[in-house]
């Protein structure tokens, strides 16, 4: 995932980008590594849409379970790390 592909998306879905694009794909990027998942548009939609993610048991009767809570803020804490980095 580039920051580009993140801007495009928000932009085109959202009508704007608020945050760092380049901090966001970093720490999503950073995060799929670390759990060594197979698509980071699963987690990018996790954050930003609170789509659920099936195969790591993100939600339970719509909210998130500890698992869902720990990738959220994992990928949170990298996007700080990164953020303004650029």
């Amino acid at each position: 995932m580039t920051a580009s592909q993140v801007l495009n998306y928000l932009q085109k879905k959202y009508g704007e980008c608020k945050h760092d694009p380049y901090a966001l794909s970093e720490a999503i990027n950073q995060t799929q590594q670390d759990m060594d998942y197979k698509d980071e548009w699963d987690l990018f939609h996790l954050l930003v849409e609170n789509k659920p993610i099936l195969s790591l048991h993100t939600h339970s009767y719509g909210f998130h379970t500890r698992n869902g809570r720990g990738i959220i803020e994992r990928i949170k804490s990298y996007y700080h790390e990164y953020e303004g980095a650029e």
